[in-house]
């Protein structure tokens, strides 16, 4: 219960740090939205620090769980596709989402019994 739950606490700070500095948004993001080919426009950065934000604290709270790690995968997914689409280093910036899809996923297995009960009983 201890691991899940320290799992899903490094997700949700990272989400929030990462929506954080969307919201405000910083130069490094609209100039990282530039070099992967995104408009760099404040109201796009906000409008994902906004999605970002919300799919963490949906996660964030035991009812909610399961719809806020559907939506953090799905936002996830987006951003290896934009790393993918640049031709972007594989270990270090295309599978970092994969590997905080993997933490999102197993911080919520390892918190919910009702999940695990679900997916791992045959």
């Amino acid at each position: 219960m201890w691991t899940g739950r320290t799992l899903s606490g490094l997700v949700f700070a990272f989400m929030l740090f990462d929506s954080g500095i969307k919201l405000i948004p910083l130069d490094i993001v609209t100039e990282t939205m530039s070099q992967i080919g995104w408009p760099t426009t404040p109201e796009l950065a906000r409008l994902l620090g906004v999605l970002g934000l919300l799919s963490a604290a949906l996660y964030a709270f035991p009812r909610t769980a399961l719809m806020g790690a559907i939506l953090l995968t799905g936002y996830l997914g987006g951003a290896i596709a934009s790393q993918l689409r640049i031709g972007a280093p594989l270990f270090s910036h295309v599978l970092f989402g994969v590997y905080l899809g993997i933490m999102v996923w197993g911080g919520l297995m390892l918190r919910n019994g009702r999940l695990r009960a679900l997916l791992l009983d045959r």
